[in-house]
């Protein structure tokens, strides 16, 4: 049983009158008797809430940032009209702060035999999965003095994507895609390694793309046209170890290298190749393999929403052996990890032969722009210590990134907002330059 705010508001009433004019055992009987006869009536008519049935249906995805509704409904058996307060309880991070009362929270009232549906409204501020696991239901009755109340166990998953907001990126990206596939009117001569078409010379053609075997069947000079190379194998390695929990700005440097591989994905299916996902820091967190290209989008989202960082040193050489038992064929291995000096000294670079021996090697990290910030800093003691700091961590992540370009990788550091445009950059770079 569960008690009102009318009725101590009643009990308070009743007995100040009493204390005031008759204080007496004999007047406090006289007003809390009645008083506790109307609450066990009122809680003898209130509905039951042990009978009562739920379903639920409704969104059972959402992209980070957007909305998702999921609807209840309420089946009322008995022969009491049932008036209730109800909350469907989520997890905190399904909400906006400071929403959680008003969204969680229903007021209902359901004739006997009848059914009521309610929407919760949910606004998810993390990745991941967020489920409801019960619903607690206070039944009043028809007083408003007492109400009973239970709970019913009503399970359900809202899975929350990554947001994918690099996809704003994606329609400048194809049309240079589509510029180096031959399929506008800009002219791109020897880009691309596989043989597309013959057609007839015009000045200004390099001649070393004359086919003179087909000029000499027919009575025009023939040209070879070349596009770039299709069906290759790409495989994206998230590195979720310690160094992806870092935040730059206000992303994770985990998410920014989600929304790089999503945008990355995209063109990549759109170009012809095949792309496969790997996460890893000491295990394999998240795999997606020989999906078919409208798939394989989806299946990356999906894998990926509910990877979080792990706060472990990352495997080198584990994530070395899995990238080539997941990578049987020349690939071109993308690796989004950090580019820490201590790190990749100690465990990425005695492990990169293995890997650049049969495959191309793209590495892609996030910087932190406020070291710009600060590199920029005059004025006082403080700035001008911060500016020196700065350009010592500059420093330091250029000569990183030239041991590794020394090795043959081709490396990509920039902050976080134009960290997924300038990986797909450099895929293009690559497919036009033949090394795919």
């Amino acid at each position: 049983m569960a008690l009102t705010g009318r009725t101590a508001l009643l009990a308070a009433l009743g007995s100040l009158p009493v204390g005031i004019l008759a204080p007496s055992w004999t007047g406090m009987l006289a007003v809390n008797a009645p008083l506790s006869l109307a609450i066990l009536c009122d809680y003898a008519l209130a509905a039951p809430v042990r009978p009562l049935q739920f379903t639920r249906s409704g969104d059972t995805t959402v992209r980070l940032g957007e909305s998702a509704e999921v609807q209840l409904t309420v089946v009322n058996p008995s022969r009491r009209r049932l008036r209730a307060h109800l909350r469907d309880a989520w997890p905190p991070s399904s909400w906006q702060p400071g929403t959680e009362q008003s969204a969680s929270r229903h007021r209902l009232t359901v004739p006997p035999g009848e059914r009521r549906r309610i929407t919760t409204f949910l606004r998810p501020t993390r990745r991941g999965d967020r489920r409801a696991e019960q619903v607690t239901v206070r039944s009043y009755g028809p007083l408003g003095l007492a109400a009973r109340q239970g709970y019913h166990q009503l399970p359900w998953r809202v899975r929350v994507l990554p947001p994918f907001t690099s996809r704003k990126h994606l329609p400048s990206r194809l049309a240079r895609l589509r510029e180096l596939d031959g399929r506008t009117s800009v002219l791109t001569r020897g880009e691309g390694t596989e043989f597309d078409s013959l057609r007839a010379y015009v000045p200004g053609d390099d001649t070393r793309s004359i086919d003179w075997r087909a000029t000499a069947r027919q009575s025009a000079v023939a040209v070879r046209t070349w596009r770039p190379e299709r069906d290759r194998h790409i495989l994206v390695v998230l590195d979720t170890g310690r160094t992806s929990a870092g935040r730059v700005g206000d992303v994770p440097r985990l998410d920014a290298a989600m929304d790089a591989t999503l945008l990355l994905t995209a063109l990549a299916t759109r170009a012809g190749d095949r792309v496969g996902l790997l996460a890893y820091d000491r295990r394999v967190r998240a795999r997606v393999q020989r999906r078919a290209a409208g798939e394989v989008l989806s299946a990356m989202v999906d894998a990926m929403a509910p990877l979080e960082p792990e706060l472990v040193e990352t495997d080198a050489r584990g994530l070395s052996a899995m990238a080539l038992a997941n990578a049987p064929r020349r690939s071109l291995i993308v690796l989004l990890t950090g580019l820490d000096a201590a790190s990749v000294e100690e465990g990425l670079l005695p492990v990169l032969p293995r890997l650049t021996q049969r495959h191309t090697v793209l590495l892609a990290a996030v910087s932190d722009p406020h070291i710009e910030k600060m590199a920029g800093a005059r004025g006082t003691v403080d700035a001008v210590y911060e500016a020196a700091a700065a350009a010592q961590a500059k420093a330091r992540r250029r000569r990183t990134a030239d041991q590794l370009q020394r090795h043959g990788v081709v490396v990509v550091d920039t902050t976080p907002d134009a960290l997924a445009p300038a990986l797909a950059d450099a895929y293009l770079a690559l497919k036009a330059a033949g090394r795919l």
